[in-house]
This record gives structure tokens, sequence and C-alpha cells, in this order.
């Protein structure tokens, strides 16, 4: 059963969801980005520290509360661990935040044009025991390079099929099928990805919801369609390597769709700065996220 509370502060709440979730292969470039080299440890045990250390002290800043950041996606390290000595998703629930986790474990090679996600045989396992650590969500990520639809539709087919495993554990799946930004075939993959989609929703059973998490899109407002169906509590938007200015300008172009950015947030945090310098760089990152979030730019038809 979902928690209620937090599904009307996902569904209606002002503000973006902040995602904390880089996993194994990309935290050296996540410490890199924040000014953490690579000779600062000598085992993964160690690496995953630094890492750990880094989303903590954003977690219990003063600027990370629930009034701008609705949600935060974490790693599942990130979720087994602490935060101001309090488990980490029951720091954020404290501060408003409604937490979620990564669940996929990587990509498939590519074939057909897309990534699929790699087999998840510990997941039942795994949403068991997010679910009693307080855990609201999940979210799953695959590929699409090519505007390819046999490969789309069969991301979208095992990204839902996953999304029914995790509502049936009581938590609330984001499937996230990302274009990549940079394919020559970035619109027509929109495209044929908004239709899989929406095939997808009108066949979901019940009164079964999810949350869905895309690139923003090469034609503003094509997505229209799925911000208003009746099967989605929300669509909000991964930054896909733009930096946050950029991010921020497509995503305030987009009605309904609120940022679930990565990179954009934390590009300017760096290890060496002190308290007051972190908190004021995360606020300032936190306003211009929430702003493109909230406040839409009319686009002309």
């Amino acid at each position: 059963m979902l928690d209620q509370e937090m599904t009307n502060k996902i569904a209606d709440g002002n503000g973006f969801i902040a995602a904390l979730d880089q996993s194994g292969g990309s935290t050296p470039k996540a410490l890199k980005g924040y000014g953490v080299e690579e000779d600062a440890w000598t085992t993964e045990e160690e690496m995953f520290g630094l890492i750990h250390a880094m989303r903590s002290r954003i977690i219990t800043s003063p600027a990370f509360t629930g009034d701008k950041v609705l949600g935060a996606i974490l790693f599942e390290r990130t979720m087994d661990g602490q935060a101001g000595g309090k488990p980490v998703p029951q720091a954020l629930i404290e501060r408003g935040v409604v937490p979620f986790i990564k669940i996929d474990k990587g990509l498939e090679d590519e074939a057909n044009g897309v990534q699929l996600m790699k087999p998840m045989p510990e997941l039942d396992a795994l949403l068991k025991r997010a679910k009693a650590l307080g855990v609201y969500g999940t979210k799953e990520r695959s590929v699409i390079n090519l505007a390819n639809r046999e490969g789309i539709a069969a991301i979208v087919k095992q990204q839902f099929e996953i999304g029914q495993q995790v509502l049936a554990a009581g938590l609330m799946p984001i499937i996230e099928p990302e274009v990549n930004i940079k394919s020559p075939e970035r619109a027509e993959a929109d495209q044929i990805l908004l239709e899989e989609i929406v095939k997808n929703l009108d066949a979901l059973p019940g009164d079964d919801k999810v949350m869905l998490k895309l690139s923003l899109p090469a034609k503003s407002g094509l997505f229209d369609p799925l911000v208003d169906h009746p099967r989605v509590l929300r669509v909000v938007a991964l930054s896909g390597g733009f930096k946050r200015p950029e991010a921020c300008v497509e995503l305030a172009k987009n009605r309904g769709i609120i940022a679930s950015f990565s990179r954009a947030l934390l590009e300017d945090l760096r290890h060496q700065m002190s308290d007051d310098e972190f908190n004021a760089s995360l606020g300032g990152a936190i306003d211009e996220i929430y702003n493109a979030s909230t406040a839409k730019t009319p686009v002309a038809a």
C-alpha cells in the first residue's frame, strides 16, 4: 500500500526530485566532479564511503528540505547508510523529502538501437527491504540511442513489466527509458517512445499509476499527453548531459514536467567548500531547478 501523504506530495507538490543515485560505474566521475581525485581511495569500500559522505552532506544541508525538493532517488548503498545519525530514508522523510531507490543493475549491450536493463534476480528481496525502510518508490533506467521501433517497444515493455513487479510490492515505479540527447535520431525516437508509452499506460490493469522519467524532448510540449494521462502520477525529466542552465531552459518549456536532475544539481559542489559555501551553492542550484520546474515559460504553438 502506498503512503497517501507521500503520494499527494509527489502528485501535487511544487518542487523537483533530486537524483542522488550514482552507482559503481559512475561514482569515480561523480567524485571527480566533486573535487575528489581517484588517488583519494584505494578500495571500492573507501570510494563508496567518499560518495556517501557527499550525499550525507547534501541530505543534511539546511538548503535540502521538502519545501523545494519533493523527493530524492538513492543508490542502494545510500539507502542502507546513515545521514546525521539516522537511516537515510528516515532522515529524508523527517525533512519532508520522499525517498526513492534506484533498482536497475546496469545496461545490456546495445541491440536494435537500445540498451535494455540487465536481469534483476534479487529484485523482490530489495523491494521488501526498501519498503521496510520507508522508501516510497523506485527508479529503473534503460537507454534509447536510435529511433528503432522494435527496440523502443522492447524497452518500454520491459520497463512496464518491472513496474508491475514494483507496484505489487507496494512501491511506486519511476519508469525511465532515457533517449540519448546526442542521438542523431532524437526527435524520431521521442515520438516513437511517446506512442509506445501511451500503449502500455492504456493497458495497465485496475487503477495502477506509474511515474515517468524522460529525457527533455527535442520538440517542446511533445510529452503533454503523458502529463495529462490518468495513469501517470507525475512526469519528471533527467538533465541527460545538459549543463544546469541549459537543462533549466529546456525544462521550463515543458508544461507539467518537473526536474529529476543529478549532475545538473551537483555540478557546482566541491569537497573543499566550507559548509557556508557548500550550502549557498546547493541552495542556489535548488532555487534554479525549482523555478524551472514550477514557473514555466510560455512556448509559441
